[in-house]
């Protein structure tokens, strides 16, 4: 029988692969659905890709790639049989055959038993060689069965691989000395001190300086006024003020000119007032309590609200067989594939079937409704799409509770870069939004419009309808504070939803606004308002705020938020009668210092740093151009030289002598030369054209959007709206002079309900624009005092009656408590 398996397997052999390390075997759960060893049909695993696949998915797997040796896992489940005295009777269990099975059950694990079964599966005939079976297989088939039967859970951490080179703690961490300067630093807000840029933000951990880093090729950075700090003050080490979480943040040592580890950094940080350990405390009291394997409440939630969506259900369900049929070799990594197995295993009811009433009697009648319960498979857990969309986030990857607003906005950016070229769900929450911004010295006001998916409604404390009550409760908490009695019985503000709607709708201070009309920094105010409806409207109740701690805090309040709700009166105008606008000019390139002075030295002979130039040309490019890129970047470094060069690569006079403009003729004037006509201009990052093209403009238009605005997203969206194309201008350039704004919107500020195509009108996203008048059908709330820790559950509203879903529990909701949601969802009403 031997010489007969091992003739058998031969032609296999090739395909027959041992895990290696960092291959992640799918034992537990099937890549298509959620089928596992426990379904009926068990689960399948490739031998050569360690994916899995329910008995319905196997022949697709097969028919693709060939391949054709499975194992085939089953486990099977039994109540304990019980003895005269009602004890359970000790029954000896199968050997070990596979372990690390994660599987998602809601029973009692001391009321049952099971047993599991292994065997090799040949497809296309389905032959069957049971395991183990040492003696009859060859040796590399046995190795390869035992080490799939051991692997860990695939949804575990890797180890980082052998040839990845391991961060060392710095030598300044232990001994760091920390000036007693009084400085503390927000919670947000931040800006370098010497530049004003927001972005690539680095705290000093010696004088809580905050500047900005370097410049980077993918285009992103700073000015490199970190470094500089540095060089004059000695002082070494540094941390980036956006990836500080309660595991730690990215640490610089510019002494050591490399990252490094800093064991010591929360007591750092908090000696700028950032109390990273109170942070850890509270996730610590919830991550056992809210997070349930594979994933978390605030997944669950937004997922289950998505889902309930027409939109998300025709993209990834009704084109099911489709998806699944052109994936990818390896589907689980694939986002379509993941979204549409969920979608599936929500609405099928395949994973949730409840029992006949009748079964369900004559069950408890037996007193076998354990095994009844057992037997209803409880919910799907997403730990598959959980794994895909969290790769490389700091926040999502990881098992601690996160805010379920920030992962919403996560998976809108998923769906919109996983949608390209094909049907969009994430158009249904896309609109536009008209911020006016006025100069308050020049009266002159600016019009412009961005993309937004959700709107983010202030909380007013101070227009609570129980204002005196508050007061009272604050009183007695003070004075059992003072006394050390037990605090009172908490009053929850109660806000009227007008006054949250009041309160978005009102002139806010525009921070460091610098107006074109007075060519210097200026007082402004900007309001917004509505540019086009959403067919799908997102709310959320900013309920959360960060102490002087960094700590995140909740505010205790209820909001009466309406099942109906007309927007109407806050669709945009757009420019007014009497309304002068301020000029289109961009504020002035902040440069430092030293360089501000050599530009203005004689032109005749620039000053030009040639070590940078020499860099550059032992690189391989021209001397010519090196000098040329130097110049034009401001002498700002090899950094922004070498992206200047890849940026004008193809220029016919690339590599001629460098000319200069003479004083007598300046040329165009700069004032009316965006950013783009800068020597600043470089190649966008690929990512960020994706994600403009996504929104339906034009690649050329995006392209010349992020180079105008030195790849910033928030501000190529702006400039897009503010910079029509082109070829569209010859017929509007006669009306310039007197509505030069409302035709880039005119289509946008329609009351069509038509969806605008991308056909129609490629200069803009694609947006449902529609009225403003909305029925409440799904919210999200929180319990809990922090975003960081609590719970998540949602209500939809199905069939006219609201059904809650608490993790696993589904049930109808009597009393839905929407006056505490923290995420609200409308639908458009019909013009009918």
């Amino acid at each position: 029988m031997a010489t007969d398996l091992g003739e058998l397997l031969v032609p296999y052999m090739p395909t027959i692969r041992v895990p290696r390390t960092g291959d992640r075997v799918f034992k537990s759960e099937c890549a298509f659905s959620f089928d596992s060893p426990e379904s009926e049909g068990g689960l399948y695993v490739c031998m050569n890709t360690f994916l899995g696949f329910g008995r319905e998915h196997v022949e697709r797997h097969y028919r693709k790639t060939g391949q054709s040796v499975y194992m085939h896992l089953k486990r099977h489940v039994k109540e304990k049989a019980t003895g005269a005295a009602g004890g359970a009777i000790p029954r000896r269990r199968n050997g070990k055959v596979f372990l690390d099975l994660e599987l998602n059950r809601d029973f009692n694990g001391e009321d049952y038993e099971y047993e599991d079964e292994a065997k090799l599966v040949i497809f296309p005939d389905h032959f069957e060689i049971p395991l183990p079976n040492i003696e009859e297989l060859p040796a590399l088939v046995t190795i390869a069965c035992d080490a799939v039967l051991n692997a860990p859970s695939a949804y575990k951490k890797q180890e980082p691989e052998s040839w990845e080179e391991e961060i060392q703690v710095s030598r300044h961490a232990r001994s760091l000395r920390q000036l007693d300067n009084g400085v503390r630093i927000p919670p947000s807000g931040w800006k370098c001190q010497k530049c004003e840029m927001r972005e690539n933000l680095w705290l000093n951990l010696t004088d809580g300086a905050v500047l900005c880093g370097k410049w980077f090729f993918d285009g992103s950075g700073g000015n490199g006024h970190a470094l500089e700090h540095y060089r004059a003050t000695n002082y070494p080490l540094a941390v980036k003020l956006d990836t500080i979480t309660p595991d730690g943040a990215d640490v610089y040592s510019f002494e050591e000119e490399e990252a490094v580890l800093d064991p010591h950094i929360s007591d750092h940080l908090s000696h700028f007032g950032i109390d990273m350990l109170q942070m850890q405390k509270e996730q610590r009291m919830v991550t056992t309590q809210t997070i349930t394997p594979g994933h978390g409440c605030y997944i669950s939630t937004v997922l289950q609200v998505l889902f309930s969506i027409p939109d998300f259900q025709r993209m990834y369900v009704g084109n099911l067989q489709r998806i699944f049929d052109y994936s990818p070799l390896d589907p689980s990594q694939d986002f379509a594939t993941q979204m549409a197995k969920l979608g599936h295993g929500l609405l099928s009811g395949q994973y949730a079937k409840p029992p006949m009433k009748s079964e369900l009697i004559e069950q408890v009648m037996k007193e076998e409704y354990k095994v009844l319960n057992w037997h209803q498979q409880k919910g799907v857990s997403p730990r598959m799409l959980k794994s895909l969309v969290s790769q490389g986030h700091p926040e999502f990857s990881s098992n601690r509770q996160q805010d379920a607003h920030e992962f919403l906005l996560h998976m809108i950016n998923q769906v919109e870069r996983n949608s390209a070229g094909s049907e969009n769900p994430s158009d249904a929450f896309r609109f536009l939004v008209e911020e006016r911004i006025q100069c308050c010295q020049s009266r002159r006001v600016r019009y412009t419009q961005r993309v937004d998916y959700c709107i983010q409604l202030p909380a007013p404390i101070e227009a609570a309808t129980n204002r005196e009550e508050l007061l009272a409760y604050e009183v007695k908490r003070k004075e059992a504070e003072d006394n050390m009695r037990a605090p009172p019985e908490p009053v929850r503000a109660r806000i009227p939803f007008t006054a949250c709607l009041q309160a978005f709708t009102e002139p806010e201070n525009v921070p460091d606004f610098w107006s074109s009309a007075l060519q210097a920094k200026s007082a402004g105010v900007k309001t917004s308002r509505f540019a086009s409806f959403p067919e799908y409207l997102i709310l959320q109740i900013k309920k959360f705020t960060f102490g002087v701690d960094w700590v995140p805090k909740k505010l205790d309040l209820a909001i009466d938020v309406p099942d109906f709700l007309d927007l109407s009166r806050m669709r945009a105008t757009g420019l007014q009668a009497g309304e002068e606008e301020l000029p289109d000019l961009m504020p002035p390139i902040v440069l430092p210092e030293d360089t501000r002075d050599n530009s203005m030295s004689s032109i005749d002979s620039p000053e030009i740093d040639e070590t940078a130039v020499m860099q550059l040309a032992e690189m391989g490019f021209p001397l010519e151009a090196c000098r040329k890129a130097v110049y034009y970047t401001g002498n700002m470094g090899p950094e922004m030289a070498f992206n200047w060069i890849i940026a004008h690569m193809e220029e016919p006079d690339f590599a001629e002598p460098l000319t200069l403009p003479s004083m007598i003729d300046p040329g165009p004037s700069t004032s009316d030369s965006p950013m783009g006509a800068t020597p600043l201009g470089n190649s966008p990052p690929e990512e960020s054209i994706s994600i403009l093209t996504s929104m339906g403009f034009p690649r050329a238009h995006s392209i010349q959007a992020l180079k105008a605005t030195n790849n910033n997203l928030e501000r190529a969206l702006d400039w897009i709206f503010t910079h029509p194309e082109e070829e569209e201008s010859d017929a509007l350039s006669d009306m310039a002079d007197t509505e030069p704004n409302d035709n880039a919107f005119s289509n946008a500020n329609s009351h069509s309900d038509s969806t605008l195509s991308p056909d129609r009108d490629t200069s803009g996203p694609r947006i449902k624009d529609g009225p403003g008048r909305y029925e409440l059908f799904a919210f999200i709330s929180h319990m809990g005092a922090s975003t960081m820790s609590g719970h998540y559950v949602c209500h939809i509203k199905k069939e006219g009656r609201w059904v809650i879903y608490n993790d696993h529990k589904v049930c109808l909701s009597e009393r839905p408590p929407k006056d505490l949601g923290y995420i609200y969802f409308y639908h458009r009403l019909s013009s009918s």
